[in-house]
C-alpha cells in the first residue's frame, strides 16, 4: 500500500478499525475502574505505578516516554500520586533541570495490594495468553507504523 495512492475502503461504522480500538479501550479502561478505585487509583496512575514498580526511579521525562504521556499529563499525575503519598519527586543531583520520580515505602506496598488486578483483567478478557501476546505484538506493530507514518509527514 502506498500513502500516495491508499485504496478506497468502505466509511461503514462497524469496518472502521479505529472504531473496534476505541470501543475496546474504553471497555478495558472500565473493567479497571472498580479493582483501581479500590486502591485509589486512576487508570493513568495505575499505568505510572506500574512503570516504576517495574523500574524503580525514573526521571519524568523518562517515565513520560515510558508511558507515552507528555509533561503536561503526567505532572498533574506525579502531583496526585506525590500527594496520596505512593511516590516523592527529587532534582536530580548531577543535573538541576531533571525531576526524579521514587516510590516512597506505601507506593511499594501498595504493589502487593495490586497484584491480583493483572489476572483479574486477564480473566475478563477472555483470551488465550497466546492470543493475548498475539494480540500486543499486532497493537504494537501498528503503533510504530503510525509513529513511523507521522514522522514522514
Amino acid at each position: 500500500m502506498s500513502e500516495a495512492n491508499p485504496p478506497r475502503l468502505s466509511q461503514k461504522l462497524e469496518d472502521q478499525l479505529c472504531f473496534d480500538l476505541y470501543v475496546t479501550s474504553r471497555a478495558l479502561t472500565a473493567a479497571y475502574r472498580p479493582l483501581l478505585s479500590a486502591l485509589g487509583l486512576t487508570y493513568p496512575q495505575y499505568l505510572v505505578m506500574l512503570a516504576l514498580w517495574e523500574h524503580g526511579p525514573l526521571t519524568v521525562t523518562a517515565l513520560g516516554t515510558r508511558l507515552s504521556l507528555d509533561s503536561g499529563t503526567l505532572s498533574p499525575l506525579l502531583k496526585r500520586l506525590e500527594g496520596a503519598g505512593y511516590l516523592q519527586r527529587a532534582r536530580v543531583q548531577t543535573d538541576e533541570r531533571a525531576v526524579e520520580v521514587s516510590l516512597t515505602a506505601a507506593g511499594v506496598a501498595l504493589k502487593a495490594r495490586a497484584a491480583d488486578v493483572p489476572g483479574t483483567i486477564t480473566c475478563m478478557i477472555g483470551l488465550q495468553p497466546q492470543a493475548m501476546q498475539d494480540l500486543q505484538r499486532t497493537l504494537r506493530a501498528i503503533t510504530e507504523h503510525l509513529e513511523h507514518a507521522q514522522q514522514a509527514q
